[in-house]
């Protein structure tokens, strides 16, 4: 079982915050919180505080999560359950399969931001501290305005910001098989899992993608698709891979990195960080845009003659080995309120 962990910013929401009155006249609006106790930030009394200062403006409701997926389920029963919005309070992979549970649907969703990362919590204008985006959703009691934003598809999972398959997935699994690790060191135990992966797996021998869009077909090492921009963060700091991406656009960018060479890393590691480089402008990183569907597989095989698997992670969350996949964009799939 992963640890409990004390957050540094578990603090009560303030009580003028909880305290704003209704509008005269106005229910309550019903909430779901779809809360993953073993997120990186969530304790038992933090959710405690958290749905106490909600229960002010909505009539809260709060369900906690018990395996890999029981979001998904949780968020597919809550399709006819009448409720106003359905909040996920956990890291991204928690709204992941919240929103698998809920893509195509009129509910709309928000989100708490309870991970190492919060990747989209951020990309949506919330604030990355639980106690202030508690006080965000209070303030849009009165100011409901729910919109539609894109999703991104691999092999029919839906994702919300990014897939990635190589390396980016060799990372999510490696980190997301050490949870104490991962919640203790954070951004910087994704800095060694991204090392030691490159060296032990892609250094030598990696297994090789080719990516197919609109007939033609490239070949690399590693390959992103992302439904939103930056791809993620490293503390405070926005990684950004692919440009001018946006949530509702109607499309996906694609980005292949042609090989694993140790010379290529350090620049590469550069570029991402840097807010004036782009990252696809390396002469090892091919971007593609206003992808509506592309195709990867991979081309190596072992000793035998079988295809080797690629490593796939969604949203941050690894999600096995694949021969190939299908990447797509479903247009105003998700109904969000932010």
């Amino acid at each position: 079982m992963a640890p409990t962990i004390t957050p540094p910013q578990e603090r009560e929401p303030s009580a003028a915050a909880a305290a704003q009155p209704l509008t005269p006249g106005a229910a309550k609006k019903r909430m779901l919180i779809i809360v993953n106790p073993y997120a990186t930030t969530v304790s038992d009394r933090l959710k405690n505080l958290v749905v106490y200062a909600l229960q002010a403006r909505y009539d809260v409701e709060a369900v906690d999560t018990e395996a890999a997926e029981h979001a998904i389920e949780i968020g597919r029963e809550a399709r006819d359950g009448g409720y106003d919005i359905v909040v996920a309070f956990g890291g991204d992979g928690t709204l992941n399969e919240v929103v698998n549970g809920l893509a195509g649907t009129d509910v709309p969703v928000s989100v708490l931001p309870g991970g190492s990362t919060n990747v989209v919590c951020r990309t949506l204008g919330i604030p990355n501290d639980v106690v202030d985006a508690t006080e965000h959703l209070i303030g849009l009691a009165d100011d409901f305005h729910p919109r539609r934003i894109d999703l991104g598809r691999c092999n029919g999972r839906h994702f919300v910001f990014a897939c990635g398959v190589g390396l980016d997935a060799s990372v999510v699994e490696r980190v997301d098989a050490h949870p104490r690790l991962k919640a203790r060191a954070r951004q910087w135990y994704y800095t060694w899992a991204a090392v030691s992966s490159f060296y032990r797996e892609y250094l030598r021998d990696p297994v090789r993608l080719e990516l197919e869009l609109n007939g033609e077909k490239t070949e690399g090492v590693t390959a992103i698709a992302q439904n939103s921009d930056p791809f993620t963060y490293f503390a405070n700091i926005p990684v950004r891979i692919c440009d001018d991406i946006a949530l509702d656009d109607g499309t996906l960018a694609l980005a292949v990195l042609h090989r694993a060479k140790q010379r290529d890393m350090l620049p590469i590691a550069t570029r991402v960080l840097s807010q004036r480089m782009r990252a696809s402008k390396h002469r090892q990183i091919e971007e593609f845009d206003d992808v509506i569907e592309a195709t990867i597989r991979s081309i190596s095989t072992d000793d035998d003659g079988v295809v080797r698997p690629l490593p796939v992670q969604v949203d941050g969350d690894y999600i096995g080995e694949h021969s190939e996949l299908r990447w797509s964009v479903d247009p105003g799939a998700l109904t969000v309120v932010s």
